[in-house]
């Protein structure tokens, strides 16, 4: 780590006298960064129960995504940090353990039980906007269906939306895809006043907030300011540096705002401090960072060296402009591209060893064998024999996770370096 003196910025107003910042190489951040993503250590360990939820605790919350080509992209984010882990143990400690709920920071996510106090905010939030936003697509039905539906689910327990099969929908009602009913369901969830009990396949079955959310967090009430104070601590804790908008992006709870605000008292109380922070084109940004953080930044942790298969909405890769300035990583999924303008083909996985994303890989399971289509290397990756060894290692512990065990390639699979 490098120390340099640089003006800091006050407010829009002349520069301050200048301050020592220290500056992180892109190296060490990325090792920084990494180990608070599950992805500097071994994917050993247990993948069930108590260890499966510390887990999900540790990323913050787990996308939940319907995508199924080799494997939904929650199962795929724990596998790629626990090999040993099987979809039924989300299920087990979601569903029936209660160790997590299932609501949204970005999008849909499994997020541990013991936030649940703190998505208060999120559920007011949402009952203001999707009431203004539902009322006027939806017209005079919405409130008489809204209040159908939780009466439903009070007198009958938990359902889906196609337990009301029965309703039909006219196109001249006003009702967009829904039906009137999945609609009042998804409003019911978003604020709070019903919980998703569990999914079967990926149909969510809803239930009553009070009889899914253990007393003790359905009961907890907190202040926004002490939600703001968890939120942006939770994230910094969880990304090892950031900006306050990454702060308030990650579990899009708070508002960008509240998030700058927090950022300008805890560094004036030298709660926080700033870092310049090595993209992998040299560029530098500016940062928070906890003081012990940077105490212990001469000593990173070594970097595992074996391949992973990562999920194209694993936390590390979220956000596709951050992996870009960190890895240099230029990745988007392609699935709304027409085919003839389709690079890398309908979904790919981005493909990652040690400190580095050496790829990205085309393959989808079908009827019962893993079927890899595809494999392009970055731009300067070469593919040697010990790398391509241990790639096919890794594509071989994919092939039991997702199938039996068998595996096919096809006989062009790997391709020439991305430029």
């Amino acid at each position: 780590m490098s120390w340099v003196s640089s003006p800091v910025p006050g407010n829009g107003a002349a520069p301050r006298d200048l301050v020592t910042v220290p500056t992180l190489g892109n190296d060490q951040a990325r090792r920084v960064f990494l180990a608070r993503h599950g992805l500097m250590d071994p994917p050993s360990g247990g993948a069930r129960g108590a260890a499966l939820a510390q887990v999900i605790h540790g990323l913050g919350f787990v996308q939940v995504d319907s995508v199924n080509t080799f494997a939904r992209a929650h199962d795929l984010i724990l596998w790629s940090r626990r090999q040993s882990y099987r979809p039924d143990g989300l299920r087990w400690i979601n569903d029936r353990a209660r160790a997590t709920f299932e609501h949204w920071t970005h999008d849909a996510s499994i997020i541990p039980m013991e936030f649940y106090p703190m998505w208060r905010m999120r559920f007011d939030r949402d009952r203001r906007r999707l009431h203004s936003k539902w009322k006027d697509w939806h017209g005079q039905g919405f409130h008489p269906e809204i209040d159908k539906v939780l009466a439903r689910v009070r007198d009958e327990g938990m359902c889906c939306s196609s337990d009301m099969e029965d309703e039909t929908v006219e196109k001249s009602t006003g009702w967009w895809d829904w039906k009137p009913s999945k609609v009042a369901l998804e409003y019911l969830w978003r604020s709070g006043e019903l919980a998703v009990a569990k999914r079967v396949g990926f149909r969510k079955f809803y239930d009553l907030s009070e009889r899914v959310i253990p007393p003790e967090y359905l009961n907890a009430r907190l202040s926004d300011e002490e939600i703001v104070d968890w939120a942006c601590t939770a994230a910094l804790d969880r990304l090892g540096f950031a900006t306050s908008g990454e702060l308030a992006a990650f579990f899009d709870l708070i508002r960008p705002a509240d998030a700058k605000a927090w950022a300008v008292e805890a560094l004036a109380s030298g709660r926080v401090l700033e870092v310049d922070v090595s993209g992998a084109d040299g560029r530098l940004r500016r940062s928070l960072i906890w003081p012990k953080e940077l105490e212990s930044i001469d000593n990173p942790q070594t970097a595992p060296s074996r391949i992973r298969v990562l999920s194209p909405f694993d936390p590390a890769l979220r956000d596709r402009k951050r992996a870009e300035r960190l890895f240099g990583f230029h990745y988007r999924i392609e699935i709304f591209v027409p085919a003839p303008k389709r690079r890398y083909g309908y979904y790919v996985f981005p493909v990652m060893e040690g400190t580095r994303l050496i790829g990205r890989i085309d393959m989808a399971r079908e009827e019962g064998v893993l079927r890899v289509r595809a494999f392009w290397p970055e731009n300067g990756v070469r593919m040697g024999t010990g790398r391509e060894a241990r790639l096919r290692a890794e594509l071989d512990r994919a092939a039991r996770f997702a199938t039996d065990g068998e595996i096919a390639f096809a006989s062009d699979w790997l391709r020439a370096p991305t430029s």
